[in-house]
């Protein structure tokens, strides 16, 4: 459609001025419209004028089209293997990892969408945005189960309405080797571990010489055993591993390796599992003691010289004498490894040459040693192993930090008590933990005292204090303290914060349990003012601000009344949670792990680098589990509901 042009009857703006004009015809959607403008620069008191080119002879005509509605929910058409649920039937197909084309497209009446997003429900965020009226993204679901995919257009003017279907991702190959090391106890003469896996063959694992054995510090808590391999003074007895007869997967093809690790010696190289070939190609999970940190490693020779390229974990530093689930993975199709620590994958996939693949595939699985030349092992483990998984697949992220959560029947964490200190009955100037087997003991500085029941503390200068880390601060753990106020915390100053425990950082805290005095309130019963504070369970920073979930309600400061305060930090969804008795208070919080160093701390805390925050009450009871404890039954059947 041409129109008149359109002209000012009268007049002129100043430079720089935005200029409006209604349309001299009525628009509607659907037809492209075109437009163009010249201007005139006006002088000698409007007398005379400049006249520019019109657009059409620069950057030609302007296209537009009447949009006044958002997309609508766009189109989805199923790629293979995957199909969408219906009312009838919801069938599993493909896998965690394998990748299936699907498109997107216009709802019906829909003409102007220019990109597109998508979200499963195993993602936080939405994808980015995908340009194109219709599009065809590759999309990989690393969960198995029931998964929701949503979709959403976008025009000129912003994004639309949502399409949500549903489709089953199904189990991906289970693991093809499993051993759980709790086949007997120490000194039984067993040395037999059973392959518990179904997929496959079975691949028991034979215990060699007196350097392996049987433990009762087992990942999966009580009643469970684990893997001791060389864990003494004795010279003789520091050669100790279990080994397959043979290979337990294939190296030329995908696959991943995980594992419970305890290291207790990290003076030398020490390795949690590899497997070598007689073409001397391996993979090794192992602690270097250059790097100061977790490593899995692909090692080949190349014209008799040995090459190697490591998956490093991202920070240095490895707590002794704690659990870290580790894990390794090796892409054929991509020729990439993996390292994974405590479920979370280490920086980037690291590149493999094509002079690197396996030639033979002929090595027996061996944990607690490897051999980077066919026979020759070295770098033997020191410690305990738990829970050895193998896999001939590539795991997704998501998958590895399942395993990593060591999920039970039931879906909770199973969780393994590191420490646990009670003072009843206690005398001296220590606390001795006689109860998890880990054997560290609590030691009383400044003037804290035992009374027979309880860790007595002033507030001033004492505390307890014990050599930590106690638990992998990078992964789950559940901590919990018994404390009785006293009277000298009702004296201290409005916004007076202490720490009942806690693990100091480098220069600051690593994560603690807190209290601060925020004032009084009128107790009616009483008719007085008592001293009340909050409860907290994460980071008080050097600047005074917290990183940590609060108490629902103020606590009144009173002798006589025990709180058990139970903090939770879930590396899965990093996340931390609070419970006072067995009732969670506040809302789980996003929350960034910080590795701890040095001491653990009963009644002060350590931020903007120097020891304060000195608690006055009594402790009676300090606990502290690997694994992340979830909901009220699991807390009260665990921890108890003293304070509730």
């Amino acid at each position: 459609m041409a129109t008149e042009p359109v002209r000012p009857l009268s007049g002129s703006v100043g430079d720089n001025v935005a200029v409006t004009y209604p349309s001299p015809i009525t628009l509607s959607e659907g037809p492209l419209y075109r437009l163009r403008v010249h201007t005139r620069s006006l002088y000698n008191n409007d007398a005379s004028y400049l006249e520019s080119y019109s657009t059409v002879t620069t950057k030609g005509w302007c296209y537009f089209k009447v949009d006044t509605t958002a997309p609508k929910a766009p189109k989805i058409t199923f790629g293979t293997p995957y199909s969408e649920c219906t009312d009838d039937a919801c069938t599993a197909a493909g896998g965690p990892g394998t990748k299936a084309q699907f498109t997107f497209s216009p709802a019906t009446g829909d003409t102007t969408n220019t990109h597109y997003q998508y979200k499963l429900s195993t993602d936080k965020a939405w994808s980015a945005a995908i340009a194109g009226e219709t599009v065809k993204p590759w999309i990989t679901p690393r969960l198995s189960g029931l998964q929701q995919l949503q979709v959403r257009a976008k025009d000129v003017n912003g994004w639309g309405g949502k399409a949500i279907v549903e489709f089953k991702v199904a189990e991906g190959q289970t693991a093809v080797g499993r051993w759980h090391f709790d086949d007997a106890a120490a000194g039984s003469g067993v040395t037999t571990a059973a392959d518990t896996a179904t997929e496959g063959a079975r691949h028991p694992a034979t215990l060699y010489t007196t350097g392996a054995g049987w433990s009762s510090l087992a990942r999966r808590g009580d009643g469970d055993r684990s893997l001791w391999l060389n864990d003494t003074s004795d010279t003789t007895r520091q050669a100790g591993y279990a080994a397959t007869t043979e290979s337990v997967v294939n190296t030329q093809s995908s696959f991943t390796v995980g594992a419970w690790a305890y290291l207790t010696d990290s003076s030398a190289y020490r390795t949690v599992l590899s497997q070598t070939g007689s073409d001397s190609s391996s993979f090794s999970l192992y602690y270097s003691s250059g790097a100061q940190r977790w490593v899995f490693l692909w090692s080949w020779y190349e014209n008799g010289v040995r090459k190697y390229q490591g998956a490093d974990a991202d920070a240095a530093g490895v707590p002794l004498k704690a659990w870290t689930h580790v894990a390794g993975s090796y892409d054929a199709e991509n020729r990439t490894i993996r390292l994974y620590v405590n479920g979370r994958l280490q920086g980037s996939p690291v590149s493999l040459p094509a002079t690197s693949d396996a030639t033979v595939v002929d090595g027996a699985l061996q944990v607690g040693r490897v051999a980077y030349s066919a026979g020759t092992y070295q770098n033997y483990w020191r410690g305990r192993v738990d829970e050895v998984a193998v896999w001939q697949r590539l795991l997704t992220d998501d998958e590895v930090a399942t395993e990593a959560r060591l999920l039970d029947t039931d879906g909770n964490a199973e969780v393994e008590l590191m420490a646990a200190w009670d003072p009843a009955g206690a005398s001296g100037t220590s606390v001795a933990d006689s109860v998890s087997g880990y054997g560290r003991t609590l030691t009383l500085t400044g003037g804290a005292t035992l009374d027979g029941e309880a860790i007595v503390l002033h507030g001033t200068d004492d505390a307890a204090t014990a050599a930590g880390p106690v638990i992998d601060e990078s992964g789950s753990f559940t901590a919990t303290a018994a404390v009785e106020l006293g009277s000298a915390m009702a004296a201290k100053a409005d916004g007076y914060v202490a720490q009942v425990v806690g693990q100091r950082g480098t220069d600051g805290a690593s994560w603690g349990l807190w209290f601060e005095k925020t004032g009084t309130e009128f107790d009616p019963e009483t008719e007085t003012e008592l001293p009340v504070g909050k409860w907290y369970f994460g980071r008080l920073n050097a600047d005074g601000s917290w990183t940590a979930v609060v108490s629902d309600e103020a606590a009144i400061v009173s002798a006589n009344s025990v709180t058990q305060l139970t903090g939770v930090f879930d590396a899965y969804t990093d996340t931390i949670s609070l419970y006072i008795g067995i009732n969670q208070n506040g809302s789980d919080l996003a929350y960034t792990a910080v590795a701890g160093s040095a001491d653990f701390a009963v009644g002060k805390g350590f931020v903007n680098s120097a020891w304060a925050h000195y608690l006055a009450g009594r402790i009676t009871d300090v606990r502290i589990w690997a694994g992340a404890m979830s909901g009220q039954q699991q807390i009260s059947d665990t921890v108890g509901a003293t304070g509730a």
